[in-house]
């Protein structure tokens, strides 16, 4: 009987969850508003978050732009986290942590769909690093062995993925054929195939790839 391929969107849904309940810095973090999808390469990148409203969750900012919207299983969501091949394919289970606790660490504290002005690569340089690796280091020490171990999974995996990928903000009536909701419809559970270093775990510790 083959093997069943194990749904991680379930596994990151709960690593998101444990970070968010053991980390006071991201209190704010609802998973259940955040959607998180497989997607293509880019340059180094093993993952990348997307602000899916204007402030205030807004859908339309004052200059008329209009972001499209996400709702899934009937809720709205407020960011979309895409995991890169090198995610999947390069990285340690400690390494795959820390690609989350990056992307949830450019959110903005009111976690309305947008991202924090301060905590952006080009306001803080090599601040960011500093800034990010303590917490990482602190979350490994309080992450349940069983989502380290669902982390380190080698072998294919279910996630999903866009049929049909949101755009940018348009203006309304622009644009003939701009689709203003996407659903599960645009999605699809696909196939990815996770590839873990086997090494011992007090090395993967001390392993600090880069992430984007």
């Amino acid at each position: 009987m083959a093997r069943r391929r194990p749904n991680f969107n379930k596994t990151l849904r709960s690593l998101i969850r444990d970070i968010a309940a053991k980390m006071p810095e991201f209190g704010h973090v609802k998973a259940g508003r955040i959607l998180v999808v497989a997607g293509e390469a880019r340059r180094a990148s093993r993952g990348t978050v997307k602000p899916l409203c204007f402030r205030g969750g807004k859908s339309t900012d004052r200059t008329g732009r209009r972001k499209p919207i996400i709702r899934i299983r009937g809720k709205r969501m407020l960011y979309c986290i895409t995991l890169r091949p090198l995610f999947f394919r390069g990285s340690t289970a400690q390494a795959r942590v820390e690609t989350v606790i990056h992307e949830l660490f450019h959110l903005s504290r009111r976690f309305d769909g947008t991202l924090h002005s301060g905590r952006r690569h080009a306001v803080l340089g090599r601040n960011f690093s500093r800034k990010l690796k303590p917490l990482v280091r602190r979350y490994l020490k309080l992450c349940p062995p069983e989502l380290l171990t669902a982390m380190a999974h080698s072998g294919e995996v279910r996630i999903l993925q866009w049929l049909e990928r949101p755009g940018p903000a348009y203006v309304p009536g622009t644009h003939r054929r701009v689709r203003k909701v996407y659903t599960e419809d645009q999605l699809y559970s696909g196939v990815a195939r996770m590839v873990t270093p086997k090494v011992r775990l007090a090395r993967e510790a001390s392993v600090r790839p880069k992430v984007h």
